[in-house]
């Protein structure tokens, strides 16, 4: 989907959840460009509580569990996280800034609340064997990173009640290599 219809398609979910009063997070790859120059995105992520669902007959869900949920929005792919998960619920009550896009104004994850995100992501992302999304979720954590400086300490402290032990150690890693990649010098 080239970057005018995904605009044109967040627009109008957007003005459909205004016009429905359905609290919503934006996170993902369209809500890093509020905060650090980004890559590209294909997609709407949203964090919602589920039974908003129902008040959305456009969206069409195509999978779904307990926290998370793929749907399509017209030719627009809208990924859903639930705030049934804890670590949801808590970047939609207080990771949250308002933001204006293209007339509407959103809710959209904090810098701080993306990282979480991406950091809670990973440790699934590599058992489930997919790399290539690790590397992407990574870059993604340094970009964020240089333009939002972050203790990284408290960022695993917020994930400790999240994630086991071990997890929270290798994301200590994750974060020790990505800052030594932006610190390098050639």
């Amino acid at each position: 989907m080239d970057t005018g219809s995904l605009y044109a398609s967040a627009d109008r979910l957007f003005s459909l959840l205004d016009t429905l009063s359905i609290p919503h997070v934006l996170v993902g790859g369209l809500a890093i460009l509020f905060h650090a120059d980004s890559r590209n995105t294909e997609d709407v992520d949203l964090i919602v509580a589920l039974p908003d669902l129902e008040a959305l007959p456009d969206l069409v869900i195509e999978e779904r569990n307990e926290w998370f949920a793929r749907a399509s929005f017209g030719p627009l792919q809208v990924d859903l996280r639930f705030t049934a998960n804890p670590l949801f619920a808590l970047v939609a009550k207080e990771q949250v800034e308002i933001r204006s896009f293209r007339g509407h104004t959103l809710n959209v994850a904090t810098a701080e609340g993306l990282l979480l995100l991406k950091l809670y992501a990973l440790p699934s992302l590599y058992r489930q064997g997919q790399i290539a999304r690790a590397a992407l979720y990574e870059s993604d954590l340094a970009l964020l990173l240089l333009a939002h400086p972050v203790n990284d300490e408290s960022l695993l402290s917020r994930l400790r009640p999240h994630l086991i032990e071990s997890d929270i150690q290798a994301l200590g890693d994750v974060l020790r290599d990505v800052r030594g990649r932006m610190d390098r010098k050639f």
